[in-house]
């Protein structure tokens, strides 16, 4: 089992086309990257092609998730091919999921991208909104992280992002590029994600700025937040 984890769609066909030569028969690709669908796809068929067998699974949980080993992870492809690279899989994930065919994978990666930009946008207003409200916004990322409107993003990086501290977990300018996938797939289905575009052009800004490689929590930065904690 050979797991790669690479930046872009070139990237990975590059990375796969010079694995293809000494590949054994029954060896297994599994791409920790986060593409589009038919990169997921070519890669598979040159793979096959060669007489090995092929996986997307790309992986969820931020630089806390890779360190204790309990990324989510999920996986496109053959159920066997699967079984066969589960224990590679579970050394760094702790929920493995079979979405479906190669590329699925990298769809509920789309949706995974798509649901972390609105949630940004989201955690990012509601902060600002409670500074400008005078809270405590320590004591008030603690209590509504127990509540209904909890979620990771705002546990995990708002206790950070009201202190202007931006350390990637998760680089903006990838998180861009992964956006622009996800446009490119919303407009093979049909479909318009507009918190994504807003998302896509306050990256655009930060990146010109010269933000591209902090957090994406870096997003804050447009709220002009105080660094009080206030």
């Amino acid at each position: 089992v050979i797991c790669l984890c690479v930046s872009a769609d070139a990237d990975v066909l590059e990375t796969v086309d010079a694995l293809l030569p000494g590949l054994q028969p029954g060896s297994v690709i599994v791409d920790h990257s986060t593409v589009s669908m038919e990169t997921a796809r070519q890669a598979a068929e040159k793979v096959r092609a060669a007489g090995g067998e092929f996986l997307d699974a790309p992986v969820s949980g931020g630089v806390e998730g890779a360190r204790a080993g309990t990324l989510a992870i999920m996986v496109g492809g053959d159920s066997e091919t699967l079984e066969k690279a589960r224990p590679a899989l579970e050394a760094v994930g702790s929920r493995i999921a079979h979405m479906g065919e190669v590329g699925m994978g990298q769809a509920t990666k789309a949706v995974n991208q798509v649901l972390c930009a609105s949630i940004n946008q989201a955690v990012c207003e509601a902060l600002a909104f409670g500074r400008a409200l005078g809270l405590d916004l320590d004591r008030a990322i603690d209590v509504i992280s127990k509540g209904a409107a909890g979620n990771w993003f705002l546990e995990k990086r708002g206790p950070t992002m009201i202190r202007g501290v931006f350390e990637p977990g998760f680089k903006l300018a990838l998180h861009h590029k992964d956006l622009l996938i996800c446009r490119e797939m919303a407009k093979r289905a049909g479909v318009n994600l507009p918190l994504s575009e807003t998302t896509l052009e306050d990256y655009a800004r930060l990146m010109a700025q010269g933000h591209g490689e902090e957090d994406i929590s870096a997003l804050y930065r447009l709220q002009k937040p105080a660094t009080s904690g206030k």
